[in-house]
């Protein structure tokens, strides 16, 4: 007796729901992931998360990113946010200031800017702790800043003084 039927795939129930953006991707602007992410390609703009962000090998992040969990195998110019934890792998290459739970740092990854770590670090540094981060409003507009202009002056006192030579 013989089964023609198709071998059936288990399906593994514990995996999570993640969106993939391929290699072959560029975007520009806000994305929102209520589970998680894997980006491959380019992004520029804001990236958050409930769940998890990874930045694979080869992807090119212009970008603020936020997530409960953030995972940098590529490159990131940006700031980072991972309410839980931030791990940067022997491929990561960032620039910009992180703020994490807990930071895991392999040897090789690369990191210019500043780092606040420990499980107080987003109270002390302002960043809000949203756990449970809402979905970007979409007419939300603001004014930007307009530029103050300062003028300091750089001359010593000293330098506007004339001496008399007796």
């Amino acid at each position: 007796m013989s089964n023609n039927q198709p071998p059936q795939t288990p399906t593994n129930t514990h995996a999570p729901e993640m969106t993939v953006i391929g290699p072959d991707t560029t975007i520009k602007g806000e994305m929102f992931f209520e589970k998680s992410a894997r980006i491959l390609g380019n992004f520029e703009g804001k990236i958050a998360a409930q769940g998890e962000v990874q930045i694979g090998n080869g992807a090119n992040c212009n970008a603020a990113v936020e997530a409960n969990r953030v995972i940098v195998d590529g490159q990131v110019s940006g700031p980072i946010t991972a309410h839980d934890q931030l791990t940067l792998t022997a491929n990561a290459r960032v620039q910009g200031d992180l703020t994490a739970g807990t930071l895991v740092v392999a040897e090789g990854a690369s990191f210019v800017g500043h780092c606040n770590v420990g499980p107080h670090a987003q109270d002390m540094t302002g960043t809000p702790n949203n756990t449970n981060m809402s979905r970007p409003q979409a007419n939300t507009t603001t004014e930007p800043k307009r530029n103050i202009a300062t003028h300091v002056e750089l001359t010593p006192p000293w330098a506007n003084q004339t001496h008399e030579v007796a």
